[in-house]
């Protein structure tokens, strides 16, 4: 299996039009997100491009123009984006983050607190030992 690759954040923005609805053609991305970020069409061109040469979207030729489609899925990609940010933070590690974001002037709300609740394992059962006993 081929390594996911990393994606810049101008990139992300456009794996984010292809992710949304493929295939999509250079000038629907022009559309949706190089307007807005104030990006001509070569720029778009050239991260689709290095999309396609990094492995995450595909072109497909259909007469005059490329369609893309990802390679790569979003979760995936955020998958590496997220592992990516924990090594540079946290050494790796998710409870230093977790710790911040439960201490942070945003608290989590109950819908957070419940989600998080439904990924921890459920706590095993300890046998209760009486004065005296020994745990077995």
């Amino acid at each position: 299996m081929k390594p996911i690759p990393r994606i810049s954040e101008s990139e992300w923005k456009v794996m984010e039009v292809v992710w949304a609805g493929p295939p999509v053609t250079a000038q629907q991305v022009v559309s949706e997100v190089g307007e807005a970020e104030g990006w001509k069409p070569q720029t778009v061109k050239t991260l689709l491009a290095r999309l396609v040469k990094k492995g995450a979207l595909r072109a497909e030729a259909e007469a005059n123009r490329y369609l893309y489609h990802p390679v790569v899925s979003r979760a995936e990609a955020v998958a590496v984006e997220t592992d990516t940010f924990l090594d540079r933070i946290s050494r790796g590690s998710l409870t230093p983050m977790l710790v911040h974001l439960a201490q942070s002037r945003r608290p989590l709300d109950e819908a957070e607190i419940e989600a998080l609740r439904k990924l921890l394992p459920p706590k095993k059962e300890t046998k209760k030992t009486r004065k005296g006993d020994t745990p077995s």
